[in-house]
């Protein structure tokens, strides 16, 4: 799932690290709405408000939400910084330190995060580490597919989704018919599963809270294992037919 780049990657590979990490975004997409009412997983909307805000000459407000799309960025940054530094000795392991990070942030938050919007410092802080956690997860997922995978946002999907549904009307080979439909097949699962993300998300933040950004954890340390006894195998099975 992280460790297969470039040419080496398959659509199933793609289509599992899209579909687990879409849903991870989904949960901290919606916990991040439920606990400090913004969009805690893109930087999209923080620009237009971070624009209103100057134009309003309400100049705090504006350097919170200029803040935002900073920490988005820094988590983006480090997330590659930290993968090209790892993959120097070794490539197949570049991808553990940003999933480690990740994975502590939003613990780390579900422990002492606030639930007061943004309003307040605690509100804000909250959020630019929730920010700089997804940061570093379209990182890392940009960086492994080559672009062919986005999980925290939907705008850049539902436009690609749009344009590949037009094709269909006018692709005729059936090799091109074939490579597209795979493709509108992944978005679709993306699309799904942030949503199925966002909507269970929503349903546990009822019953605990800010502490739901546990859950999102927990399934990057699945996706962790997984890939972690996936190799292990593939070592395994190779040594036995040497």
């Amino acid at each position: 799932m992280f460790r297969h780049k470039g040419k080496n990657r398959t659509f199933a590979h793609n289509l599992r690290l899209a579909t687990l990490l879409s849903f991870v975004a989904g949960i901290v997409n919606i916990t991040g709405v439920l606990a400090v009412k913004t969009l805690t997983t893109n930087v999209t909307g923080h620009f237009a408000f971070f624009a209103e805000e100057i134009t309003k000459h309400d100049y705090i407000a504006a350097i919170g939400f200029f803040f935002f799309t900073i920490f988005f960025l820094i988590g983006a940054f480090t997330s590659s910084f930290l993968a090209e530094l790892v993959s120097k000795k070794n490539p197949e392991f570049s991808h553990i330190i940003p999933i480690i990070i990740e994975m502590l942030v939003l613990i780390g938050v579900g422990i002492f995060g606030v639930q007061t919007g943004i309003s307040s410092l605690e509100g804000k802080l909250t959020a630019f580490f929730m920010l700089f956690a997804m940061g570093i997860q379209n990182s890392l997922v940009t960086n492994i597919s080559k672009s062919t995978v986005r999980t925290t946002h939907l705008t850049g999907l539902f436009t690609d989704l749009g344009i590949e549904l037009s094709q269909l009307f006018f692709y005729k080979k059936p090799e091109e018919v074939k490579k597209l439909k795979t493709s509108i097949y992944l978005r679709l699962s993306i699309i799904t599963l942030f949503f199925v993300g966002c909507f269970s998300g929503g349903f546990i933040y009822h019953f605990i809270e800010i502490k739901t950004l546990f859950i999102a954890a927990f399934f990057l340390l699945i996706a962790q294992w997984y890939d972690y006894l996936r190799l292990k195998f593939h070592i395994i099975k190779r040594k036995k037919f040497q």
